[in-house]
C-alpha cells in the first residue's frame, strides 16, 4: 500500500458524498497539503463547485466533511475545513505507516501499470561514427536511457535501439582522411580510435577542405561509394565506422547504458526499404520532382511555402538525412515488412544480448519494433522531426505513436571553454565536432575517477584499491548522470568542469551518500528489522514525512511515465534524500529508548535504502554501500 491508496479511498468517499448531497459532477484534485498544519491530504472541491451552487467554498466543503466524519475509511483520522475552503485530512497514521513500510519490502515495489505491456520502441544515441562521444552526447544518451527504465517500471515492452549512422558525410570525412589526407589507421598509443578520429583526422580533414579542392571533389566520391556499398572503399569504411563504434559503445557501457539493437544506416539504404517508402510518397503525392529552381532535379517534399519545402533526393541522386529517416521510422513502426535479419553483436555486462542488423541470411529472424516509437533527438532537430511524424501519419499509423522527445542542446561555460584555449567574451559557447569544440565524455569521467577515487581512500582507509576503484567509478557515473538528468528538457545545461566535480548539494553523490548512510546504520545495528509489528511509535514529524516521502514512489514512477519527464525521479530521489537526512540529524535510531522503537526506526531506514535503491536504478545511478 502506498499513498495512491490514501488518495484513492478519498477521492472516491469525497466523490460519492457529493453525490449524495445532490451536488453537480465535477474533476477536483485531491493532493499532499502544501504545509503540515493543513493536514496531510488537502482537496479543492469548494472551490470547483462555489459558481453552480451560489456558495462559499468553505461552507461547501464543511457540509461534505460532515458526512465525511460519519463514514470515515481506514486511512483517515480526521476532517477538517480551512477557512480558504480547502478540505483536509490527516491520515491514520499507524495504519499508512504500517502499509507504506510493509509493501516497500516487496520486490516489485513502485512498479506501476501504467503501460498493459505495450510495445515500445525508444532510440536515442545515434552519434556519428567518426568521433568520441562528448558531453553533449551524453545529455541524450543519459535522457533516452533513464526513458526506457522508467517505462520498463511502468510495464510497457521496452525496446532500445541505436541508429548508427555509418554512411553520411561525417563518416566520409573520416575516410577520405585516412585514405587521402595522409592519416594513419592506428592512433598514438594510449589514444582511444574514437578519440583520435574526432580529435585529429575529423578536425583537420574539415579545415583542410577550405585549401585542397582536390580532398572535397574526394569526400563527395566517398560519400556514393558509401551509399552503394560495393567497393573497396565501402569495406574500408565499414571497418573504420566499426571501430569508432566499438569505443563509443565502450563509453555507454561505462555509464551504465544498454541497448537491444544496432541499426546501420547502410543497411537501410541497401534494403528494400528505401524504394518502397519512396514509390509510397510519391503515390501518395506527399513529394514531388521539383523542375525548375535551385532544387531541379531534386525529389522534395511538399509544403504550404516554397521556401519551407524540403530536398529528400538530390539532383545527383544522393538521399539526404530526411530520406534516410523516413524507412526507418516506419520500419520502427512496423508499418513496412521487414527485411533484416539479426546476428548478436555482443553480450553486455548485464548480460543482455545486443543484436545487430544484417542483410545476410543468418535464419534469426527478430522484432525490434513497437505500436509507439520515441525518438530522442535535440530540438535543433525538431523540424525535420514535425516533417517524418507527418510523413508517418500520412502512412495511416496510429494517433501519436511517433513521437520526438525533444531536449536543449549542452554549452560549454566560459571558464570550460578557456581550458580549450577559447575566449569567450564571459558567454557560454556551443560545442562542435567539426570545430574540436567540446570535451570528451571520457576525459570528464576520468577526472571524477580520480576525484571520487581520493575522497573515498580518506574516508575509507580500511578498503581495498579494487574497492575505492570501483566506488570511484559509481560516484562518478552518479555525478554525471544526475547532472544530465536533473534539468528540465527544455532548458540549456551550461556544462562546467569544475561544478562537476562537486559532490555536495543537488547532486548525484549528495543522493548516494544518503544511501551508503543507511546501509551504515543498519551494519551496526547487526541485525535484520522485522518488519511484522505495529509502528504506532512512529509519530514524529520527520519519521511520518520519510515514510511518506516512501510511499510515494509508484506515483513519481507513473507521473513520469506518462509524461516523459525522467527529471521528475531524479527530483523524487533528491527529496527522498532530504527527507532521510532531517531524519537521521533529529531522530536516534540505535539508542532509541526501547527495542521496539530500535526495531521500528531500523524498518524505516532499511525501507528508505532499498526505496532509494530503485529509484536510482531508474536513473541508471548505482547506489554504494560505501562513500
Amino acid at each position: 500500500m502506498t499513498l495512491r491508496l490514501l488518495f484513492n479511498e478519498i477521492r472516491s468517499a469525497v466523490q460519492k458524498i457529493s453525490f449524495d448531497l445532490g451536488y453537480p459532477a465535477v474533476v477536483f484534485d485531491v493532493s499532499e497539503s502544501s504545509k503540515p498544519e493543513f493536514g496531510d491530504i488537502s482537496c479543492n472541491i469548494g472551490f470547483l463547485l462555489a459558481k453552480p451552487l451560489k456558495k462559499r467554498p468553505s461552507e461547501i466543503s464543511e457540509s461534505i466533511a460532515a458526512l465525511y466524519r460519519t463514514q470515515k475509511g481506514s486511512l483517515v483520522s480526521e476532517v477538517n475545513v480551512h477557512q480558504s475552503g480547502y478540505l483536509n485530512f490527516t491520515a491514520n497514521n499507524s495504519v499508512l505507516v504500517k502499509s507504506i513500510l510493509e509493501s516497500s519490502t516487496e520486490k516489485n515495489y513502485g512498479e506501476f501499470d501504467l503501460g498493459k505491456g505495450a510495445k515500445t520502441v525508444v532510440e536515442h544515441t545515434s552519434v556519428n561514427p567518426n568521433k568520441a562521444l562528448h558531453i553533449g552526447h551524453v545529455r541524450n544518451i543519459i535522457i533516452g536511457d533513464t526513458v526506457a527504465r522508467i517505462l520498463h517500471k511502468a510495464n510497457y515492452d521496452v525496446n532500445v535501439l541505436n541508429y548508427v549512422d555509418d554512411s553520411g558525410l561525417q563518416v566520409a570525412d573520416i575516410i577520405v582522411g585516412f585514405l587521402y589526407g595522409g592519416f594513419s589507421k592506428e592512433p598514438p598509443q594510449g589514444q582511444k580510435f574514437d578519440h583520435y578520429c574526432g580529435d585529429v583526422v575529423y578536425v583537420n580533414i574539415t579545415e583542410r577542405y577550405e585549401t585542397e579542392k582536390s580532398l572535397a571533389e574526394k569526400r563527395v566520391l566517398v560519400l556514393k561509394e558509401l551509399e552503394e556499398g560495393r567497393s573497396e572503399i565501402a569495406k574500408f569504411g565499414d571497418e573504420i565506422t566499426r571501430r569508432v563504434l566499438e569505443e563509443q559503445l565502450k563509453t555507454c557501457w561505462r555509464l551504465g547504458v544498454t541497448y537491444d539493437c544496432l541499426n546501420f544506416e547502410s543497411q537501410i539504404i541497401r534494403s528494400s526499404l528505401w524504394k518502397t517508402v519512396f514509390d509510397k510518397m510519391k503515390s501518395l503525392g506527399i513529394i514531388y520532382l521539383e523542375g525548375e529552381g535551385k532544387n531541379s532535379g531534386c525529389w522534395v517534399i511538399k509544403s504550404d511555402s516554397v521556401e519551407e519545402d524540403k530536398i529528400l533526393v538530390r539532383s545527383n541522386g544522393i538521399a539526404t538525412y530526411i530520406a534516410k529517416d523516413i524507412p526507418y521510422a516506419a520500419w520502427k513502426l512496423g508499418i513496412l515488412d521487414d527485411p533484416f535479419h539479426y546476428k548478436q553483436y555482443i553480450v553486455q555486462k548485464n548480460h543482455q544480448v545486443l543484436w545487430q542488423t544484417t542483410l545476410e541470411d543468418t535464419g534469426t529472424r527478430l522484432d525490434f519494433t513497437g505500436d509507439r516509437v520515441i525518438t530522442v533527438i535535440d530540438s535543433r532537430q525538431s523540424r525535420l522531426q514535425n516533417i517524418i511524424t507527418k510523413i508517418i501519419s500520412d502512412f495511416k499509423s496510429g494517433k501519436k505513436s511517433y513521437m520526438h522527445l525533444g531536449y536543449e542542446s549542452v554549452t560549454l561555460s566560459p571558464d570550460t571553454a578557456k581550458t580549450l584555449n577559447l575566449e569567450t567574451g564571459g558567454k557560454s559557447v556551443q560545442m562542435s565536432g567539426r570545430k574540436g569544440i567540446y570535451v570528451n565524455a571520457d576525459y570528464v569521467l576520468d577526472i571524477l575517477g580520480v576525484k571520487t577515487y581520493e575522497e573515498a581512500k580518506k574516508r575509507n582507509p580500511e578498503l581495498d584499491d579494487a574497492s575505492l576503484v570501483k566506488i570511484a567509478e559509481q560516484v562518478a557515473v552518479g555525478a554525471l548522470r544526475y547532472a544530465m538528468i536533473k534539468q528540465d528538457l527544455d532548458k540549456i545545461i551550461v556544462f562546467d568542469l569544475t561544478e562537476s566535480l562537486s559532490l555536495e548539494g543537488d547532486t548525484g553523490p549528495y543522493i548516494q551518500y544518503a544511501h551508503a548512510r543507511a546501509v551504515r546504520i543498519l551494519e551496526k545495528a547487526g541485525k535484520t528489522p522485522e518488519f511484522g509489528v505495529s509502528f504506532d511509535c512512529l509519530t514524529t514529524i520527520h519519521e511520518r514525512g520519510l515514510a511518506k516521502a516512501i510511499g510515494r514512489f509508484d506515483i513519481q514512477v507513473e507521473d513520469s511515465a506518462r509524461n516523459l519527464s525522467p527529471k521528475l525521479i531524479a527530483r523524487y530521489c533528491h527529496e527522498l534524500a532530504v527527507s532521510f537526512n532531517s531524519f537521521y540529524e533529529h531522530v536516534k535510531v540505535l539508542t532509541a529508548e526501547s527495542p521496539e522503537m530500535i526495531n521500528a526506526r531500523l524498518c524505516l531506514v532499511w525501507s528508505f535504502k532499498e526505496t532509494l535503491r530503485k529509484a536510482l536504478d531508474l536513473l541508471g545511478i548505482d547506489a554504494p554501500d560505501r562513500m
